[in-house]
């Protein structure tokens, strides 16, 4: 009879030679001691299986790693064997045309064991790393996980329900506001892009004739043909994409235009633009420009740029150069969105500044500040617009709404003003914006210098012209109604 060799047996020939005996015991012994036997056999029985799966898996994995050392010392051998075939058939008299398809299998051959001996080290690593792996985490202790307490509470549970529906409403919400933010904006560039700005013109009158003198050029965008967006509704876009300068390059060019045409009217009115924060805080765009401005030089005289007091206050040494140059060709600027009322006119007047706009709001709020005796500045509201004057600066009250806020100015001494209880903006006609010679080709034919009205320079915006004496030689004055003596009488017995 041949041995029983142990390692040609099955690995879990223990576990079931175990059980058997642990069976065996615990029916021969019925009694408690055979049960706990019973189990002590199962057990050892098992164990032994697990032992012997182990040390054969070693074994198998010493195996591999033999072989594989095995194949690379081969592949090795190979490698010198064909690096010597090369040398061989290089030292063989054959032509090159001979040689070269030799050579190519060679080459070919060679680079395939290359390619052998990296596949076999990569496979050698990755049995090496895992084996690392296996013992690091036989070492590491195991995590005691502990199951969570559940408690039972409906109220808790239904506000938990609420507060995870309401954050689902707010998520929902912040998405359908991101996402018509974002089509608002597509559609605002868009209409940027195309050109579709529109400017609107506010009178700035004389206190207290209440005669225009000026004119505020307000910017819109035109969407479509029922849609028009005022300032505050597309400004925060328009710098958030970067086009402050392009739209504030199209308003300028809009507002030379006006003053080409009012260039060409009597009185000296003049027309002022604002631009964005970027295009101040922006050398380049500022250049740029200038650039325009000094172009059309000839029609700077009757365009006034507007400058917001806290951007005055932060310009730096370059945007100031700037300033200077526009100044030195003509262009007046006006100082608004005043914060306060710390001035300094001679200051002003010499960084080019012409105009101060200052809101009604604020005057009214230093009177009665003064009249309270909390002084914010030692400049009265009323000698405000005085002290100005000397340094050749003229105060404008704007945002006036109503008639009795503008009796306070003329108590003030403000000598123009600005706001809704005079007009409100309105369209400039296309005409304004038409090339003097396309307009002199659709104008009709003149009327006689005898026959002409003497118009006012607020014909641009629509503004009823007010009634003026005609004083010319060839005019004649119409007759007046002659009425019955009844009707003179009953109108006045009535």
């Amino acid at each position: 009879m041949a041995p029983v060799r142990l390692k040609a047996l099955h690995p879990l020939a223990s576990a079931v030679t175990g059980l058997s005996i642990g069976a065996v015991v615990t029916i021969l012994l019925p009694s408690g001691l055979g049960s706990g036997l019973g189990l002590l056999a199962a057990g050892a029985g098992w164990i032994g299986s697990a032992m012997v799966m182990e040390r054969r898996g070693q074994s198998q994995r010493e195996q591999v790693l033999a072989a594989i050392g095995e194949v690379k010392v081969r592949l090795a051998t190979n490698a010198i064997r064909l690096d010597s075939l090369s040398q061989r058939v290089e030292q063989m008299p054959m032509r090159d045309v001979d040689a070269a398809p030799a050579r190519a299998a060679i080459h070919e051959l060679t680079a395939e064991v290359g390619l052998l001996g990296d596949l076999i080290h990569q496979v050698a690593t990755t049995l090496s790393d895992h084996d690392n792996v296996l013992t690091s985490l036989s070492r590491a202790p195991t995590p005691v996980v502990t199951a969570p307490e559940v408690v039972i509470d409906p109220e808790a549970a239904r506000k938990a329900r609420i507060e995870a529906l309401a954050a689902e409403r707010a998520e929902a919400a912040r998405l359908a506001e991101e996402r018509a933010a974002g089509e608002r904006a597509a559609v605002i560039s868009a209409a940027l892009t195309e050109g579709r700005v529109e400017v609107h013109l506010q009178p700035i009158v004389q206190l207290p004739q209440r005669r225009t003198r000026g004119y505020e050029a307000l910017v819109r965008l035109r969407l479509d043909e029922n849609t028009l967006l005022l300032p505050h509704e597309f400004i925060a876009t328009v710098e958030e994409r970067g086009f402050g300068p392009t739209l504030d390059a199209l308003v300028l060019t809009r507002a030379l235009a006006i003053a080409r045409h009012l260039g060409s009217k009597e009185g000296g009115i003049f027309v002022s633009c604002n631009f964005s924060a970027a295009t101040w805080n922006s050398s380049k765009a500022l250049a740029a420009l200038s650039r325009i401005l000094d172009k059309y030089r000839e029609h700077t005289g009757h365009l006034v740029v507007e400058m917001p007091q806290s951007v005055f206050r932060a310009l730096d040494p370059t945007s100031l150069g700037l300033l200077g140059a526009m100044s030195a060709n003509g262009v007046r600027f006006a100082l608004d969105q005043l914060n306060d009322l710390r001035l300094d006119p001679v200051s002003l007047f010499d960084r080019g500044i012409r105009f101060v706009k200052a809101p009604a709001e604020l005057l009214l709020a230093q009177v009665s500040a003064q009249a309270s005796g909390q002084t914010a500045t030692d400049i009265a509201a009323g000698d405000l617009s005085a002290l100005l004057a000397r340094a050749s600066i003229v105060l404008i009250a704007e945002r006036i709404e109503d008639n009795p806020t503008v009796a306070d100015m003329i108590d003030l001494g403000v000598t123009m003003a600005q706001g809704l209880v005079f007009s409100p903006p309105r369209p400039v006609k296309p005409e304004v914006f038409a090339e003097p010679e396309a307009a002199a080709e659709l104008a009709p034919a003149p009327l006689p210098a005898a026959q002409i009205p003497a118009r006012p320079a607020a014909d641009i915006v629509g503004y009823p012209a007010p009634a003026i004496a005609p004083t010319g030689a060839g005019l004649v004055e119409p007759k007046p109604e002659r009425l019955p003596f009844r009707s003179v009488l009953r109108r006045a017995t009535a």
